[in-house]
């Protein structure tokens, strides 16, 4: 443990204590050694009593910088795990981080080129385009083809503050599990851990990079997204260079209004990405915040999106999708019955679970929302009725359908102030009708075929000979089989009829003794003797040599 990483801790101490994050924790939940560690730090009080415990925590975690911040963020969407007014105030969260000195971001980029700047671009801009908590962009010209492009550059020691603080959060999260012992709710050292999964994964540009480019890839020919071309041999773990894009901040609702945009089909095209995103390509931008998309402003009338920032990309399992497009689709289709059973199939819930009474929760939250424009209704509150339900049936959200919800919550935002009265049900049912119809039936089936051709193709001509081949080995092993089934019988013979001749003689040896004590009876005895001892030597003889068969 470094000096360093000491007074990050004391710093983290002090601040929770300042702010009575320790009065949380109920005092019959509190063991003998966190009294004596609170007791250590006699002189670090609650500061702020009048405040409720939710703003507390939100604004510690606003004192301790981004990382402690975009936990904040991640948290606010477990619904599941979160009341409403914790949730509702780590949701406001705002991560603003002033820059760094331009000098700085000149060094650490040419350490990550190894090379001076002038030898691969031209004007490059000293102040900021945008900062964040983990990177920092700037402008400049690639000096091969004169494209304006952006350099994305990693804050200066990034990596070494985060993982400190990530070390902190996980030991804190297992004397928390401890502390609150089995079957809790909360389940902090699971939460620590796919956040840690996440963030890591935000601080390697090389593939976010990649990210950017599969994305761009998947909608090369597509009128509703465009994802910057991103030069992939100028990029390195700690440094994206990408094409410079110009748009309007999908939030600036009265720019995009001023140059006549096309509201309602913007705002259906922002449903079908998602679902594209999912359902097709199993590849979606799962920090979809405003932030990070932008409004072309060519041909508003046909507008299309601009995708910005792929450090977190999402995934599902085959399953996982199969089972949340029937999901949605038995919603749309007001099906809470199949719901209730696509839950207890998928695992998501135990399947203990009562499903009639599962059926009429999920229809009492949902049944409220249809034949509603989206100015009407919110998944959010949607979401959070689900998620009381969610905890009332002990069902837990699993790790790899968080990011999904989040992005779910992302574009009901943008709908809601894009096109209020845009309607969903319309929108979204038939793209998934039209994927489960391509992943089940005759065409589902030619698909696959077609795909598998090539393969097949490739190994027929070998397939008699495969075949051939298979029968010849199963022969002999069917008549080696046999052959070690009838040593096994004759041993088997052999060994009862030895075991026999044994426990006769046993039984005669014993009687004769018996006899012998009776002077009355000694020739009995040396009969039952003799023969004992005749019927023992043709036992011991008759025992089967050879154990292996």
């Amino acid at each position: 443990m470094t000096i360093a990483s000491i007074r990050r801790g004391y710093h983290v101490i002090k601040t929770m204590l300042h702010f009575g994050l320790d009065d949380l924790l109920p005092q019959h939940k509190k063991p003998w050694y966190f009294k004596l560690l609170r007791a250590c730090f006699f002189w670090l009080g609650n500061r702020h009593k009048n405040k409720q415990p939710a703003e507390r925590l939100k604004l510690a975690m606003q004192e301790l910088g981004p990382v402690y911040i975009k936990l904040g963020q991640m948290l606010s969407t477990r619904r599941d795990l979160l009341d409403d007014e914790w949730a509702y105030q780590l949701a406001m969260l705002q991560d603003r981080v002033p820059p760094f000195d331009s000098a700085l971001a000149r060094i650490l980029i040419e350490e990550a080129l190894g090379e001076p700047i002038e030898n691969l671009f031209d004007h490059f801009g000293d102040t900021p385009l945008a900062s964040a908590s983990i990177s920092q962009v700037h402008t400049a010209t690639l000096k091969s083809n004169g494209k304006e492009v952006v350099l994305k550059v990693l804050r200066p020691n990034v990596e070494v503050n985060i993982n400190a603080d990530i070390q902190l959060m996980m030991q804190a999260a297992s004397i928390l599990e401890r502390i609150l012992g089995d079957g809790n709710r909360l389940r902090p050292a699971e939460v620590i851990e796919d956040y840690r999964t996440t963030i890591l994964g935000e601080l390697n540009l090389k593939l976010e990079a990649l990210n950017a480019t599969k994305l761009r890839n998947n909608f090369l020919d597509s009128d509703s997204l465009y994802v910057p071309y991103v030069y992939e041999e100028h990029c390195y773990q700690r440094l994206m260079v990408m094409e410079r894009v110009y748009g309007i901040p999908v939030s600036d609702t009265e720019a995009l209004r001023a140059q006549g945009t096309n509201f309602k089909l913007l705002a259906e095209r922002g449903v079908e990405l998602f679902f594209t995103q999912v359902f097709r390509d199993n590849f979606f931008h799962a920090d979809m915040h405003p932030g990070n998309i932008f409004i072309s402003t060519e041909h508003p009338e046909n507008p299309y999106y601009i995708g910005l920032d792929c450090g977190i990309m999402g995934t599902l399992t085959e399953v996982d999708k199969r089972y949340l497009a029937e999901n949605f689709l038995a919603f749309f289709n007001r099906d809470y019955h199949r719901i209730a059973q696509l839950y207890i199939e998928s695992g998501w819930v135990s399947e203990h679970t009562d499903v009639l009474a599962f059926e009429q929760a999920v229809k009492v939250v949902c049944e409220p929302m249809f034949n509603k424009p989206l100015d009407e209704i919110s998944f959010g509150h949607v979401l959070l009725a689900l998620f009381r339900t969610a905890r009332q049936f002990d069902i837990v959200v699993q790790p790899q359908l968080v990011l999904l919800e989040k992005t779910l919550l992302y574009i009901e935002g943008l709908g809601r102030q894009l096109y209020p009265q845009l309607d969903l049900w319309q929108t979204a049912k038939p793209f998934l009708e039209n994927w489960m119809a391509e992943q089940v039936g005759p065409k589902a089936m030619f698909n696959k075929v077609k795909t598998n051709a090539p393969y097949w193709a490739e190994i027929l001509p070998e397939l008699p000979e495969l075949i051939y081949d298979n029968l010849k080995v199963g022969r002999k092993l069917l008549g080696s089989q046999q052959q070690m089934l009838d040593k096994y019988l004759r041993y088997q013979q052999k060994s009862h009829k030895s075991n026999y001749l044994l426990i006769t003689s046993a039984v005669l040896l014993i009687c004769g003794t018996i006899l012998f004590t009776q002077s009355a009876t000694l020739w009995a005895a040396y009969t039952c003797i003799g023969t004992g001892s005749v019927l023992w030597i043709a036992g011991w003889r008759s025992r089967p040599k050879n154990r292996k068969f």
